[in-house]
């Protein structure tokens, strides 16, 4: 399967100094790796805390910040996309957004690199988009 049948949208404010090649490797890589082929598109989406906590309130009824939110384009006709605007091309499997202070928090407490965290989170996201969820 070729890179052009997944795009990553990656929208991050220019304070969060993500490597967005790395990120849009990840997501291709691991969505290969968990057997999910086709023409797609999926969103990743870094933000502070603020917008974590009006997110969280606003979608799931839940006080405060988060690390990780993931929003389903397969699983809801509703368009929750609040911040990547797809084209016509493929799937849009939805949006995986990170708080870039809870990631640089949980990196320190995990003694990694917040870009580890951040690799870890967004995995987790994908994991929820694919409608692999946990307790």
């Amino acid at each position: 399967m070729g890179d052009k049948e997944i795009k990553v949208h990656i929208r991050a404010d220019s304070r969060y100094p993500i490597d967005r090649k790395r990120i849009r490797k990840l997501v291709r890589d691991f969505l290969r790796e968990m057997g999910v082929e086709g023409e797609m598109q999926v969103g990743v989406v870094m933000v502070g805390d603020r917008k974590m906590k009006e997110l969280n309130m606003k979608y799931l009824k839940v006080e405060g910040t988060t690390d990780v939110l993931s929003f389903s384009q397969t699983e809801t006709s509703e368009k929750v996309s609040e911040f990547i605007e797809p084209t016509d091309n493929g799937l849009y499997l939805g949006e995986v957004i990170v708080s870039w202070p809870q990631a640089m928090k949980q990196a320190l407490e995990r003694q990694i690199t917040v870009d580890e965290e951040v690799d870890f989170l967004v995995k987790h996201g994908l994991l929820h988009l694919m409608g692999i969820h946990h307790d």
